[in-house]
């Protein structure tokens, strides 16, 4: 995000809206992924939106005009907006197949990949590798994991044809409103916490991604651990008791004078949002999984 607004030489209000075209792109996808996951299982889905990123992600390190980098971070939006919704609904599945709480596992697996694709692209940013080659290995490194994943995902169910849409229950209404409050958070975090750093010069452009790769790294440690911790203590529990450090963490980030204390609230606020997000996916569907 430093390096996107430098070149295109935006302010914070346009660099918002360019940002608006990713969720707006998302959010179109992810309601047309729930259609086309009823009908046609999650695993093409997953497939195409996995090498759609793929494509484009290289995409968004050349774009030189606010236009084009609007239309590809839409196009990046609807890849990730359909991947997210597939892969959730396909560990679902599996979670119904083995009867065992696993979204904390597999969230885990999803911060462990944003923090190392952080770290690697902080890394060759740093040995002045260029923005193009950095997006180009991840890419890479991107479509030998969803080819190689491919034959192993579960194939789409056979079980008794379900309506595409019901209206929901208002508990259902007031899950998504949590789960929203915590993406927005996390989309926080993502998006903005290398600026945060840079702006206020804590940290150098180069080294701006220190940030995210914190946040994940603290998510992922608390994710690994989240089945556990949920099994033992309760849904309701752990979601009150990530609450306090993501407010700390915050305002460590906002008003941090150095670098050390922002780097400290990227860990609260990873390690408190955690296991919030695999807590309420399963009261989504109707699963053995469910937690009481």
């Amino acid at each position: 995000m430093p390096l996107a607004k430098e070149r295109l030489a935006v302010d914070d209000r346009m660099l918002g809206l360019l940002l608006l075209c990713l969720g707006t792109g998302s959010v179109i996808a992810m309601l047309l992924t729930s259609l086309s996951n009823a009908r046609y299982g999650s695993r093409p889905i997953i497939l195409a939106g996995g090498l759609g990123l793929a494509i484009m992600l290289p995409c968004l390190a050349i774009a030189d005009t606010p236009v084009r980098l609007g239309a590809t971070l839409f196009v990046f939006g609807v890849s990730l907006g359909s991947i997210d919704v597939a892969m959730n609904i396909h560990a679902i599945e599996l979670e119904r197949t083995t009867g065992r709480p696993l979204m904390s596992g597999f969230h885990a697996q999803y911060s462990i990949g944003e923090f190392t694709g952080s770290a690697a692209v902080t890394s060759l940013l740093s040995l002045q590798l260029g923005r193009l080659f950095s997006t180009l290995v991840c890419s890479a490194l991107m479509t030998i994991t969803i080819v190689s994943a491919w034959p192993g995902l579960l194939a789409a169910g056979s079980g008794p044809r379900e309506p595409l849409f019901v209206l929901p229950h208002r508990s259902v209404l007031l899950v998504a409103v949590l789960a929203a409050v915590t993406f927005l958070v996390e989309g926080a975090m993502l998006d903005w916490s290398a600026l945060l750093l840079v702006e206020r010069d804590l940290l150098a452009e180069t080294h701006g991604g220190i940030g995210c790769m914190l946040f994940s790294m603290a998510m992922a440690a608390g994710r690994l651990s989240g089945d556990a911790v949920v099994g033992r203590i309760g849904d309701r529990a752990t979601l009150m008791l990530g609450t306090l450090p993501i407010v700390t963490g915050f305002l460590a980030v906002v008003a941090a004078p150095v670098a050390l204390i922002a780097m400290a609230g990227f860990l609260l606020i990873g390690l408190g949002i955690s296991n919030v997000v695999p807590v309420l996916y399963p009261y989504f569907v109707d699963t053995p999984a469910n937690r009481k």
